[in-house]
């Protein structure tokens, strides 16, 4: 079977833009599952690879291989249909927690960086969104496919600047003391799972229509692999900051000690980064609700960002450190499935069981 190459790194390129959300470009996603414990943090970062390698692309290969039009449905055949239907209403729930966490990282853009009320930044943030949300998304997808790329050489051109420092090699092979340094060791595997539980709305139909299985295989390979060299630049780089979980936009910090010039470039990037993921969740989030009440698509999207406004008042930071490792706790039982279900690429047998696992 031949690989069609372009399509395949359009797939990674999807898969990219989907995993590394508004939590990368702030620094804080980083922070809190990798760069606090040091050195162990960087070997936490490739085994967070591999997964993201391996598992995203049997992920996409099996969505692909079943024909699931819709996260929805590649739930139910990954759990049952009672089960998948449970956790479907858990992925609301968290997605939900996602958009608040946006939020809050919104307001903190403006309030760290900009010196502007919080609440400010969010109803601005909000204001944006709703209308968007009325005109359409073609805007939005055109924003992201610009966004994505600029923020990612961003993050190679602090590694640059960062490698260059004196003390560079010993900050990189510190391993600070960790109240909670046991969660070193899990950080991985829930830093995946809460990633790519959430990134099945996008790459489950992405899969699904391109259906060639050595090309979505090499799309969630070479997905897998930038991923991971991301991760990496993003902490190389986040180590080098003094006090680094004292900041709510720690790249932004970096940014500004490193490249000055650069400063308010890499402030519109954060923050087009925050706004894309919160239209995004918020699409996502109205679909689902849609599905259970008739009421018009405004009444849905205004309801869904007055509760995601009450719990963004909570600090950005402490959101996130709370909430990302909770929903990466909870999606542990989906990477687990996912990683036990078997998967042959010559499809199921008469009993309608896959030959093999993959």
């Amino acid at each position: 079977m031949r690989t069609n190459w372009g399509a395949a790194f359009q797939i990674a390129a999807v898969y990219v833009g989907t995993v590394v959300g508004a939590g990368f470009a702030t620094g804080r996603e980083i922070v809190e599952f990798f760069s606090r414990f040091g050195f162990i943090g960087l070997i936490g970062i490739l085994m967070s690879g591999y997964l993201f390698i391996f598992m995203g692309s049997k992920l996409m290969r099996i969505a692909a291989q079943i024909g699931a039009s819709s996260y929805e449905q590649f739930n139910e055949y990954l759990f049952g249909k009672l089960l998948g239907r449970i956790i479907n209403i858990i992925m609301l729930l968290m997605l939900v927690g996602v958009c608040s966490v946006m939020l809050s990282g919104a307001g903190a853009v403006f309030e760290e960086q900009l010196g502007i009320p919080k609440n400010a930044g969010i109803f601005i943030t909000i204001g944006f969104s709703i209308a968007v949300m009325i005109v359409g998304l073609k805007g939005l997808f055109a924003v992201n496919a610009f966004v994505v790329p600029l923020m990612i050489a961003f993050s190679f051109i602090l590694l640059f600047l960062s490698v260059q420092l004196p003390d560079f090699t010993s900050k990189v092979l510190f391993i600070p003391m960790a109240e909670d340094g046991w969660k070193s060791v899990v950080s991985p595997f829930i830093y995946t799972a809460f990633n790519l539980s959430l990134s099945q709305a996008v790459l489950v139909p992405v899969a699904a229509e391109i259906k060639d299985d050595s090309t979505v295989k090499w799309g969630g390979i070479l997905g897998g692999i930038a991923l991971t060299l991301i991760l990496l630049a993003g902490h190389l780089t986040l180590v080098m900051l003094p006090n680094l979980e004292s900041y709510e936009i720690p790249m932004a910090t970096i940014m500004k000690n490193l490249a000055s010039g650069l400063y308010w470039v890499f402030i519109l990037i954060i923050y087009g980064e925050i706004f894309t993921s919160v239209i995004g969740n918020i699409f996502g989030l109205e679909r689902q609700v849609r599905k259970y009440v008739s009421v018009p698509s405004l009444v849905i999207v205004s309801s869904i960002f007055i509760i995601c406004y009450f719990i963004s008042r909570i600090h950005y930071s402490t959101l996130l450190s709370y909430l990302y490792p909770l929903f990466g706790y909870i999606s542990l039982v989906f990477i687990v499935l996912l990683w036990m279900k078997p998967f042959s690429p010559e499809g199921p047998d008469k009993s309608g069981k896959y030959k093999g696992r993959q």
